[in-house]
C-alpha cells in the first residue's frame, strides 16, 4: 500500500513539474524599451485589456465569485476599448480582421462567463477567453510586455488548460486549492524591441 502511494505521489509530481522554478532572466531588470509599432493610445487600451484579464485570472486563484463577476465585466469593456483602437492596423487588412474577430468572440465567451453560475464552468470559459487573448497579442504583436503561456495538465479531469500571465510564477486558476502551483511556461510572448 505504500509503494502505491509513494507511486501516486511521484505521477503527481512529475505532471506537475515538480518544481517552483523561474524562467531564466525573470528577475532579471527590464531594459528600456523602444519604439513600439502601435500608437500610445492602442498600446494603453491593450495593456489596459490585459492587465484586467490578470485580475480576473487572480479571482478565479481567489475563487471569489462576486469579483469574478466584476472584472469579466470590466474586462468586457476593455477588450471593446481595444477593438476600438484597432483601426490603425489596416494598413494589413487580415490583421485588423482577424483582430476584430478575435475582440468579437472573446465579449460572446466572456458573456458566457457572466451567465454561468457554476464555478466549473466559467473556468471553462476563461480558458477559451485565455487562448482568444494569446492568440489576438500574437495577431497585433504587442510589444510593450511580455506574457507567458501557461499550462496545466491536471485541469478538468487531466484534460488540461492554458491561462496567461504576467508573470514566469505559476499560479493555477484552475485548481487553486489542490495544485496552486501546478503548471508549467509553455510560451512567452515578447514582441518588445529594446
Amino acid at each position: 500500500m505504500n509503494k502505491i502511494l509513494v507511486l501516486a505521489g511521484i505521477v503527481l509530481l512529475a505532471a506537475c513539474g515538480g518544481k517552483d522554478e523561474k524562467a531564466a532572466g525573470a528577475d532579471a531588470p527590464q531594459p528600456i524599451l523602444g519604439k513600439s509599432t502601435h500608437s500610445d493610445s492602442f498600446n494603453l487600451a491593450f495593456g489596459k485589456m490585459l492587465d484586467t484579464y490578470f485580475q480576473l485570472k487572480d479571482q478565479f486563484i481567489a475563487e471569489n465569485d462576486t469579483l469574478i463577476a466584476a472584472k469579466t465585466v470590466a474586462l468586457i469593456t476593455d477588450v471593446a476599448g481595444t477593438a476600438g483602437e484597432f483601426g490603425e492596423l489596416n494598413t494589413d487588412s487580415a490583421v485588423a480582421s482577424t483582430a476584430r474577430t478575435y475582440a468579437v468572440s472573446i465579449s460572446s465567451e466572456l458573456k458566457a462567463v457572466l451567465a454561468e453560475n457554476d464555478r466549473e464552468e466559467r473556468r471553462k470559459s476563461f480558458q477559451v477567453v485565455s487562448e482568444q487573448i494569446y492568440d489576438l497579442i500574437r495577431t497585433v504583436r504587442y510589444d510593450r510586455a511580455v506574457v507567458y503561456h501557461q499550462y496545466c495538465p491536471m485541469a478538468f479531469n487531466d484534460a488540461g488548460a492554458f491561462w496567461l500571465s504576467n508573470s514566469s510564477d505559476i499560479r493555477n486558476p484552475y485548481l487553486p486549492k489542490k495544485m496552486l502551483i501546478c503548471g508549467e511556461v509553455k510560451d512567452s510572448i515578447d514582441f518588445r524591441k529594446f
